[in-house]
């Protein structure tokens, strides 16, 4: 996958890239990647093909809601390699290899999205509006990913892995959301992520943290 350079992300990066709330900081993040393979891209790709599959071969579940009936679309499975490339992207010194299926969810709609930003994001809202005139965080936010990735054509995922297997959690957070922009069309995702830190915790910095081996690659999914 490629790195995009687009200057309406880099303008909400500058402003969540350390957003210090006094007791409480925010840390965001938007990437945006084209879903051409590069590099390793390609080779990594074909091996999470060949787990997907060869959890298709052992498993027996014959219910409508398994993972395997939805692994059984080629299209599903092409959307999670993407999903997880972007993650070694995003991180390229972890091993995504132990993230499974069912940790991405994906979004019924923008409102969807927009109900899950108005909870966590209310401070840093007020902050974009008083530090840019009275313009929104949000409505600035779906211009730029507008602009980017269509979003009248996207569909929306979240990234949901263990707190204690999460390499984007940093050390004092008190609440994490990883959201996926894809556009089949395009090829094209944004990733957005961003956490909110105790400024106030022991030994409080920006290390992350790692994951854990066990379990299943493909137990559940919601793709």
């Amino acid at each position: 996958m490629k790195f995009l350079e687009y200057t309406p992300l880099d303008r909400i990066n500058d402003f969540l890239s350390h957003l210090n709330l006094g007791e409480r900081s925010i840390k965001g993040c938007l990437e945006a990647y084209s879903c051409k393979h590069t590099g390793t891209d390609k080779k990594l790709s074909l091996s999470l093909e060949h787990e997907i599959l060869d959890y298709l071969g052992k498993s027996s579940d014959s219910y409508s809601s398994s993972p395997a009936e939805y692994l059984l679309s080629r299209s599903s499975r092409k959307t999670l390699i993407y999903l997880v490339l972007a993650l070694y992207h995003t991180c390229p010194d972890y091993d995504f290899s132990a993230v499974k299926a069912h940790q991405f969810f994906m979004e019924e709609t923008w409102d969807t999205f927009k109900q899950i930003f108005d909870t966590y994001m209310l401070e840093a809202s007020k902050e974009w509006n008083e530090a840019n005139e009275g313009y929104s965080l949000l409505e600035d936010l779906r211009k730029a990913l507008d602009e980017v990735v269509k979003l009248a054509e996207c569909e929306i995922y979240s990234y949901n892995p263990d707190s204690d297997a999460d390499p984007f959690l940093e050390r004092g957070a008190i609440w994490s959301f990883n959201f996926f922009f894809y556009n089949r069309k395009l090829k094209r995702v944004v990733n957005f992520r961003c956490c909110c830190l105790s400024n106030l915790a022991d030994g409080f910095h920006f290390e992350t943290l790692g994951y854990e081996d066990d379990g299943e690659i493909f137990d559940d999914m919601d793709i």
